[in-house]
């Protein structure tokens, strides 16, 4: 059994908490807190639906066959003939 002593508050007892609230922090810093509460709330909340959506989304993969990967391609050997010697700027520049 529950203890009656225990328990959510009811309406007298809101308002002894809404009055602590007021003298701790302030009644012009209650609108900040508030907005911040709100939008760490909905940030939460995004982040738990895309943890699930993400859950979701593995178990779909595991069902379907992995992609198989295209055959490796052979490039054709370059030559070093053909290109010219490239200067090197950088130290041209730190000489002088």
């Amino acid at each position: 059994m529950l203890n009656p002593m225990i328990g959510m508050p009811q309406g007298a007892e809101w308002l002894v908490i809404l009055v602590i609230v007021v003298l701790v922090f302030g009644a012009a810093k209650l609108p900040d807190l508030a907005r911040g509460t709100g939008q760490a709330l909905r940030i939460f909340k995004a982040e738990t639906k895309g943890l699930r959506d993400d859950d979701d989304d593995d178990d779909v993969k595991d069902t379907t066959t992995p992609p198989v990967a295209p055959p490796p391609v052979e490039l054709p050997p370059t030559t070093t003939q053909d290109q010219a010697p490239v200067e090197d700027r950088q130290a041209d520049k730190n000489n002088g």
